[in-house]
């Protein structure tokens, strides 16, 4: 008899578009999902431990019982790594300007 490990993480993700805001996913998964005041979905984007049996489970529940078929568990091996490179960088000088000349 063999012993399953569970590595990796997951995250769920919604389908905007598809959601109609019926609420099942936050009675089937209520760790991972909270409602808006109009009963659309937030799901944080943090991933969560494939270890996390419980919520590992509540996920694909979510999943299989949305109506609308707009939600998805997503399988990531590894978190992003964080970068401490700033965003906003110069670009760099072309190397041949064109200037506009008028007609």
């Amino acid at each position: 008899m063999g012993v399953i490990r569970r590595t990796g993480m997951f995250i769920l993700q919604v389908n905007p578009i598809l959601c109609d805001g019926f609420g099942h996913c936050a009675e089937l998964a209520p760790e991972l999902v909270h409602l808006d005041e109009w009963g659309y979905p937030i799901i944080s984007k943090e991933p969560v431990p494939m270890a996390d049996l419980g919520s590992y489970e509540s996920a694909r529940y979510a999943e299989r019982g949305c109506p609308r078929q707009a939600l998805h568990v997503a399988k990531v091996n590894s978190p992003a790594p964080v970068s401490n490179v700033p965003l906003n960088l110069p670009r760099p000088a072309r190397a041949v300007s064109r200037e506009r000349r008028p007609l």
